[in-house]
């Protein structure tokens, strides 16, 4: 098995049709949402959409949307959409080179960071996609309960009762 096929194996035509159907719901843009590889590649490739997306979660993120096909224009575009995924709060494992959309590398990452960002929409008033993040379990203790968790000795690290060196030969032993 070839590494473009194995990565290809992973991409999942549901989730691509989810991310495009969310994309079309956020940017209200026209696009053909099937999940096929050619259509997704196609809808995505010159980062347009992904601009336009990134301007409706938060408008003028992205100043200057390239409407060029020149390469550099389109790479520019995906470059410009990945920073603003970043500030979102995309984490960097779950964000793709612009490579990996542009040459079709690896268009798993691009639909693994459009449904990371898109369970971060709800944080921008607009509709999510997967499971909702989990709000941050802000836990406050007193004064008085950190400093009684110190006192506490924890058998958790075992004991060191009979602990003896006796009968350790490490390395050479000594010859007299």
């Amino acid at each position: 098995m070839s590494y473009q096929s194995k990565i290809n194996s992973k991409y999942s035509e549901e989730l691509a049709q989810e991310s495009l159907e969310w994309i079309k719901a956020v940017t209200a843009e026209p696009i053909n949402t099937s999940g096929d590889t050619d259509n997704f590649f196609e809808v995505l490739k010159d980062g347009v959409i992904l601009c336009k997306l990134a301007n409706a979660l938060q408008p003028g993120c992205i100043k200057k949307i390239n409407e060029s096909k020149m390469a550099f224009k389109c790479m520019e575009n995906i470059s410009a959409f990945l920073e603003c995924a970043k500030n979102f709060g995309v984490p960097t494992q779950e964000t793709f080179q612009s490579v990996d959309l542009w040459e079709r590398q690896n268009l798993n990452s691009v639909v693994i960071c459009l449904q990371s960002l898109g369970r971060k929409a709800s944080n921008f008033n607009k509709p999510s996609i997967g499971p909702k993040e989990a709000d941050k379990n802000v836990r406050n203790f007193s004064e008085e309960q950190l400093r009684a968790g110190q006192n506490v000795i924890s058998l958790q690290y075992g004991s060191n009762k009979g602990a003896t060196q006796s009968g350790i030969n490490f390395g050479n032993t000594r010859h007299m």
